[in-house]
């Protein structure tokens, strides 16, 4: 028997949730056989060394890239408070500023990380034009997906992060905090009414 309405079917699962598990999959299985082969080309020790120092680098990089965040946010907190303008005084490329610093902290993440390729991409990303072109590309990709969601104001990226119930209908609504102040109608402010007489 049927009743009319459509069968809700299941939203279409994504090509990332796909194949992101599967990457990470293959990259650690691809990462222990290259360290069994090192392993077996030049011993244990050596393997070993290699991964204690990676972690070592990391370690310094990530530090180092935390420090010159922290320096930055402090000047431009500082600029701000004196009134001038933060992009206007800073004059350092994408590949110092918070992409660049983000960047090095990825790069030193991945030498964190047990493995051969994943040290060889973090040194790559210590190598300033590298961060640079990464930069440059991650912002126009940035803004490309921005254009694309939402053709009208910053509003109407706003307006898409709305709630969809499982059929797909907008639920439209509003949030009310409990803290909030709401208006004195008369009587509810002070305390309870007396109680109605016939």
């Amino acid at each position: 028997m049927t009743t009319g309405s459509p069968t809700p079917t299941a939203p279409k699962r994504s090509r990332a949730r796909t194949f992101v598990p599967l990457g990470i999959a293959a990259w650690v299985v691809l990462e222990v056989w290259l360290l069994t082969l090192v392993a077996s080309a030049a011993g244990g020790l050596t393997v070993l060394a290699l991964l204690v120092g990676g972690a070592v680098l990391g370690a310094v990089v990530i530090k180092r890239a935390g420090r010159r965040a922290f320096r930055s946010l402090t000047e431009t907190l500082q600029q701000q408070q004196q009134g001038q303008s933060p992009a206007a005084s800073n004059g350092n490329g994408t590949g110092t500023g918070t992409t660049g610093n983000g960047f090095l902290m990825l790069g030193g993440l991945l030498l964190m990380l047990p493995g051969l390729i994943s040290d060889v991409v973090g040194l790559a990303l210590l190598v300033r034009p590298v961060r640079t072109a990464l930069g440059r590309y991650a912002e126009r990709s940035l803004e490309r997906r921005v254009r694309a969601a939402s053709p009208g104001s910053l509003g109407d990226a706003f307006q898409q992060a709305r709630i969809h119930r499982p059929d797909g209908k907008v639920v439209q609504g509003e949030v009310i905090r409990p803290d909030a102040t709401r208006p004195s109608r008369g009587y509810e402010d002070e305390g309870p009414r007396p109680p109605l007489t016939p």
